[in-house]
């Protein structure tokens, strides 16, 4: 941040404590923050984690972010801010947006939930501030890149049209055991949302929506092999910003070899159940452990002719590993979807915006060159 501003963070988890002490360590002006959850101790924990890794001058407040009710103690607290970046389960993004229209604040948000999107697009149409949804890694930063590539592509070979657009994440652990070959680095919750919700792709130059998990394939980045599926959210609006220029575009998520023969098999054994996606969830964290060293392993490509012909393809390839910021490690996984979130809160605070802003309407080589993005990402 270029100037001083009041930022409110809604949640208090791994992302929340990140953004907070990007934002204090990496900002030419420190912002002060006010950090809100449900459960006041967790946001009082993460605000003295921030206040003790920070190298920085600071004013960090916590408070309780009640679930239904709107207190007197949030008021005041709207009333002060600039901004809210909401770091909550997407369940609760359009409740936190219509907070920030209603107390006239700009608003940025993690999630990958389609429907909720939706409703935040309905409800800040006519909002006097900015709102950019889907703004972390994936979606967020993927999605800026892939467009960027796209965009460049087109531009140097003169052409309008491309037969492919591949871009893929994969939250990754080190090392990967038998019989799930994984470890969470997120949200249980997030995961298995994103295998059973529907994928939104292009093909054939057309928006369809397909099943997540029904194009497996293996890759080889940086001479290791990964398996790549279909999963919802990740494209966030490329699909509709790049109909009829992109004959297939689709987002993957990346998997260590293994793993997604074993989910399937979970899906199976569930049956036509109610509730498919909290069954998910609960037979992976049954066996399935929470792993604090992590890699964040994207891949994005282009593919098409040039005007004389000839078949050309652009790739980007990149391995985050956990990072040092202040005086605290975060995780791959924290950095690299904190970073967007911080870089998307300039945006809105430092340039006029109003409305919703998605993420192909976002200046991809200004953004991807942001303070916050090449602190963690470094240059393409």
């Amino acid at each position: 941040m270029k100037k001083h501003h009041t930022i409110i963070i809604a949640g208090a988890g791994g992302i929340a404590e990140a953004v907070g002490l990007l934002l204090m360590e990496w900002s030419e002006v420190t912002p002060s923050l006010f950090i809100g959850d449900r459960t006041h101790s967790k946001a009082k924990k993460v605000a003295q984690w921030i206040q003790e890794g920070t190298t920085k001058s600071r004013f960090i407040q916590d408070f309780h972010l009640a679930e239904k009710d709107l207190t007197d103690e949030m008021k005041a607290i709207f009333h002060q801010g600039d901004i809210i970046l909401d770091c909550l389960p997407g369940s609760q993004a359009p409740r936190i947006a219509q907070f920030a229209k209603d107390y006239k604040l700009h608003y940025a948000n993690l999630t990958e939930y389609v429907a909720e999107t939706a409703e935040i697009i309905a409800l800040a149409k006519d909002a006097n501030t900015g709102f950019i949804l889907q703004t972390g890694l994936a979606p967020g930063y993927i999605d800026l890149l892939a467009n960027g590539l796209f965009q460049q592509f087109c531009t140097d070979f003169e052409v309008d049209k491309v037969d492919k657009l591949e871009f893929k994440v994969g939250a990754l652990t080190n090392h990967a055991v038998a019989p799930h070959f994984y470890g969470f680095t997120w949200s249980p919750v997030g995961v298995a949302t994103e295998y059973m919700e529907d994928t939104i792709v292009l093909r054939n130059f057309i928006k369809t929506t397909l099943p997540s998990l029904s194009e497996r394939k293996n890759i080889i980045i940086d001479e290791v092999t990964y398996e790549e599926d279909l999963t919802s959210g990740g494209a966030a609006d490329l699909p509709d910003a790049l109909s009829g220029k992109v004959c297939s575009l689709d987002y993957k998520t990346l998997r260590h070899p293994g793993h997604y023969a074993w989910i399937q098999e979970q899906i199976t054994n569930l049956g036509n159940t109610a509730d498919a996606i909290k069954g998910l969830q609960e037979k992976m964290e049954a066996v399935i452990p929470h792993i604090e060293d992590d890699k964040i392993v994207l891949y994005a490509a282009v593919e098409g002719k040039d005007t004389t012909g000839i078949l050309r393809r652009r790739e980007i390839a990149k391995c985050i590993l956990p990072q040092k910021v202040g005086k605290h490690q975060l995780r791959a996984i924290q950095t690299t979807t904190a970073a967007p979130l911080a870089q998307a809160a300039q945006l809105l605070l430092e340039t006029p915006h109003d409305g919703v802003i998605l993420q192909s309407q976002i200046d991809s080589k200004s953004f991807l060159n942001g303070n916050y993005i090449l602190n963690v990402y470094g240059n393409i």
